[in-house]
């Protein structure tokens, strides 16, 4: 793995957490998984790590299987959850597999136990990854049904002192609308916690703003679609909204 120590010094950020969801990974399919997107994503992951900064990740399941889709369809709601945290499971194995091709080490650590696929969740011995500089991508969502992998990433951020979530949209922002929809929608360049729960801001579900709110954990949406995005906002440059305080 290269030592990228000519880039350290570059952003003030130790630790964060990279938020995407499951759909991100589909590329123009339209379900499952497409291996370029996945490898492009990879390639932005390791632009970070390369700068020195310590990554966590979690990914949605929604390419693979939604829960709330199930329990809709007429599906007990927690086994449709279980199945949502299993198809999470899948998306992460996929990233590292992408990662570890690049040569950055990566552990797959999961709240639901599979030992013969990736670690159990061991708060200690995931903040001993990180201190490795080995990304960890925390599959499972919190192990619990009626919580989104939204809040997995925001409970999983507070437990590893992250600096920050970092969540990876379509588009280069949090906007009063929907921007794909609205042509006179509104970027927001930064946005307090409470707004975004009172207007329905939709950047992350309810608990995990809350959690973020009570944890003063800042959260940044940017586009993940836009090539060297993630590195450029890690740098200070690029365009973005930040949820706080």
């Amino acid at each position: 793995m290269t030592d990228s120590s000519d880039d350290t010094g570059k952003t003030t950020f130790k630790r964060v957490m990279l938020k995407i969801s499951g759909e991100a990974l589909m590329g123009d399919t339209a379900f499952g998984l497409h291996p370029p997107t996945v490898e492009r994503i990879a390639r932005e992951v390791k632009s970070v790590h390369d700068m020195g900064v310590e990554i966590c990740m979690v990914i949605g399941g929604g390419n693979i299987f939604r829960g709330l889709q199930g329990s809709a369809q007429g599906m007990e709601r927690t086994t449709a959850d279980y199945m949502g945290m299993l198809a999470t499971v899948m998306n992460a194995l996929a990233m590292q597999s992408a990662l570890e091709g690049l040569g950055v080490f990566t552990r797959v650590i999961s709240a639901i136990r599979m030992d013969e696929v990736a670690e159990p969740y061991i708060r200690r011995r995931a903040v001993r990854h990180l201190e490795k500089k080995r990304v960890c991508i925390f599959a499972a969502g919190t192990g619990n049904p009626y919580f989104t992998t939204d809040t997995a990433a925001t409970l999983r951020a507070n437990e590893m002192n992250c600096e920050a979530i970092f969540k990876g949209t379509k588009v280069d922002g949090v906007y009063d609308k929907d921007p794909v929809k609205h042509a006179d929608a509104t970027r927001y360049d930064t946005v307090s916690y409470d707004d975004v729960l009172q207007k329905r801001l939709g950047v992350m579900d309810a608990s995990a703003i809350a959690l973020a709110r009570d944890n003063d954990l800042p959260i940044i949406v940017f586009s993940l679609d836009e090539p060297g995005g993630f590195k450029g906002i890690l740098a200070g440059e690029g365009t973005y909204t930040k949820v706080h305080g």
